[in-house]
């Protein structure tokens, strides 16, 4: 999850964690009691500073949420996520649209070329509509962004469908021949960054954030793991015990308690012992013997 800061990027989180059933209550910045905003500092400050996980499922996908700080203060752990990200949410602000940052973390995806959906939140107070943001988002991010809020609730519109086609050759031909695309042809051009599906919502209200979820179950997927152990170390924390934590994506293989793994720096070659594998979700976690990539 990346957005410009006060876009309402921790209200998305805590409304997909709420719709999936993963919690009870959505939480507010507001009220200090946002599910992934359990540091104090964050709390009373009322922003998102140290990048956070937590486990969801809905529509039998199972998805790990990286919520992100926006703050621009805070970008280096912002950037250093975007190595664990197999699509990223861009959040965008529909009452102020395309912001300076928005651009910074559009080039940043570019760059590491991560998939990308977008959700355009705040429409419930809104003064512009969603043509005129849709244009604003061609303008200024991708001419390949396309509405997608009712594809699989209602189905998509013709000029919808018009606009898909002009995204990639692919889709262009098979919309040509069949007069639609199949989820399969979606997902690759998604995951290809052909296509940028727009989402326009309140995460606030509750609205759009089911039909993000249904793009996202949808057409995201995880890559193909390597054969081989191998992994992304991303983050460096500590719990409440003062205990050292290693934030790792496993992109290949398993790993198991009590493995040894050896990895390089510009300091040298070291080996370290697996002592506990947890995964998080929220402030809690869960100690598993083994993990999959």
């Amino acid at each position: 999850m990346l957005a410009h800061v006060d876009a309402g990027k921790t209200t998305l989180s805590e409304a997909l964690l709420y719709k999936s059933g993963s919690i009870r209550k959505a939480g507010r910045v507001d009220n200090k009691d946002a599910f992934l905003d359990t540091n104090e500092m964050e709390r009373n400050r009322g922003i998102t500073i140290f990048s956070k996980q937590a486990v969801f499922s809905y529509g039998g996908c199972e998805f790990t949420l990286l919520d992100t700080p926006g703050h621009v203060d805070f970008s280096a752990e912002m950037e250093r996520a975007l190595w664990a990200l197999d699509c990223a949410v861009l959040v965008i602000s529909g009452t102020e649209g395309v912001q300076g940052h928005t651009r910074t973390l559009w080039k940043l995806l570019e760059q590491q070329d991560i998939p990308c959906i977008l959700f355009v939140n705040k429409m419930d107070i809104s003064s512009r509509g969603e043509e005129e943001l849709m244009e604003e988002l061609r303008r200024e991010l991708s001419e390949n962004c396309a509405d997608m809020t009712g594809w699989q609730r209602a189905g998509l519109t013709e000029g919808e469908k018009d606009a898909l086609a002009m995204c990639d050759e692919e889709l262009m031909e098979e919309y040509l021949k069949t007069g639609d695309f199949a989820v399969e042809t979606l997902r690759k051009a998604v995951g290809g960054r052909k296509v940028f599906p727009c989402v326009f919502g309140s995460a606030l209200k509750n609205t759009g954030v089911e039909e993000l979820l249904d793009v996202l179950c949808a057409l995201t997927g995880q890559k193909e793991p390597l054969p081989d152990f191998a992994g992304r170390v991303y983050k460096i924390g500590r719990d409440s015990q003062g205990n050292r934590l290693t934030y790792l994506k496993l992109t290949g293989g398993s790993l198991r308690v009590k493995d040894e793994v050896s990895y390089e720096t510009p300091q040298g070659k070291f080996t370290e012992k697996v002592n506990q594998i947890r995964i998080y979700s929220g402030a809690k976690y869960q100690a598993v013997d083994e993990a999959l990539a």
